[in-house]
């Protein structure tokens, strides 16, 4: 491995800018020992909250801001973000660390907070140019991925700080009832689909299995690899929805995301990183290695992975909505509604099936 595949930023994409000199003047107040130019350039990938680099001299930030016009202001809370990660540091090394908070809306018009920076390969939806992964390479990299959910599941998050947090009790039907709520909110036409899984969801949701610090965006492109050891966790991303919850919903979202190599096109559309590679685990040995390093029993795993590709959906969906309402004109966003539909339909196809 070497500094080839380690994850670039851009230029700022058109309608993105932020204001560089009032920037500069907020960061060298608010950090103590910046000195030299301020370059700002943005992280391509995500389709949520606005993640940039900010290089002040030779000192390496990322700055996260919510989009530009979004409409469900509850996501994109960056007070609640900082916070997590102010406290998450110092008990899971994998956080980065926070810097810097400011919800001054004169600096940038909107709230935003800077971290460290974690330099390291991120998997995106392709490999990075002519990086290999062997399957026994693969393999324990997918052990690697699984057990760091794991570990985050363990955090005492009393002791960290974070009790605060979320409410535990009734997270399922919260969950449920949430995304439903927010996908209706979103709703730009009509997708029967999602009303069929919706309703399967209500009628089949498990018990509690307890409550735990949870990211609730945990996949490939939100992980870190190390560019020495591409096996090993070095940086955890993006805890914009992290809360205390039941973990099985966390392992959910995850294991939503999992695409494997035998699923039809209506899944395909939204893979994340290589788990569609030969030597990744597949859904069923994700789930079963979760268990074993957990101890917790998975009773409904077709539960958790339809809940997953739902709550994917609705974020596409809600994405969709600020492209469809011109909020953003990212190009990415412009055919989302035909992605949706097709998760929509894999979902439904998969509780037909009554398999993962």
């Amino acid at each position: 491995m070497g500094g080839d595949y380690i994850d670039k930023s851009r230029q700022v994409r058109d309608g993105e800018d932020l204001d560089a000199a009032k920037l500069e003047t907020y960061l060298k107040e608010a950090i103590p020992g910046l000195s030299g130019g301020l370059e700002i350039s943005q992280f391509p990938s995500g389709f949520s909250n606005l993640t940039y680099m900010i290089k002040v001299g030779d000192t390496e930030l990322v700055l996260r801001r919510p989009p530009f016009g979004n409409k469900v202001k509850s996501a994109h809370d960056m007070g609640r973000e900082y916070k997590v990660l102010s406290r998450l540091h110092a008990v899971y090394p994998p956080a980065p660390k926070a810097l810097a908070y400011c919800e001054d809306l004169e600096v940038l018009g909107a709230p935003f907070y800077v971290m460290e920076r974690r330099r390291g390969i991120i998997l995106r939806q392709s490999l990075p140019k002519d990086l290999t992964l062997e399957p026994p390479t693969l393999r324990k990299l997918c052990e690697a991925f699984i057990d760091n959910l794991v570990t985050l599941h363990q955090v005492d998050y009393e002791k960290a700080g974070l009790g605060d947090l979320g409410k535990p009790a009734g997270y399922v039907e919260r969950q449920i009832s949430g995304w439903h709520g927010r996908y209706e909110k979103a709703k730009t036409e009509d997708v029967p689909a999602m009303d069929t899984v919706a309703a399967w969801l209500h009628a089949n949701k498990p018990a509690e299995s307890g409550a735990a610090l949870i990211h609730n965006d945990y996949k490939f492109d939100n992980v870190v690899l190390d560019p020495n050891d591409i096996t090993r966790v070095i940086g955890v991303l993006d805890w914009e929805m992290a809360t205390i919850g039941d973990p099985l919903m966390d392992l959910g979202t995850t294991v939503g995301y999992w695409i494997q190599a035998d699923d039809p096109p209506a899944l395909q559309a939204f893979v994340v990183g290589p788990t569609r590679m030969e030597g990744s685990f597949s859904r069923k040995e994700l789930i079963e290695r979760y268990a074993e390093k957990s101890g917790r029993a998975i009773e409904q795993p077709l539960f958790y992975f339809v809940f997953g590709i739902f709550k994917l959906a609705v974020i596409v969906q809600q994405i969709y909505y600020r492209y469809a309402q011109g909020f953003t004109k990212d190009e990415r966003f412009a055919h989302l509604n035909f992605v949706v539909q097709m998760l929509a339909e894999g979902a439904r196809d998969r509780i037909d099936q009554g398999t993962i």
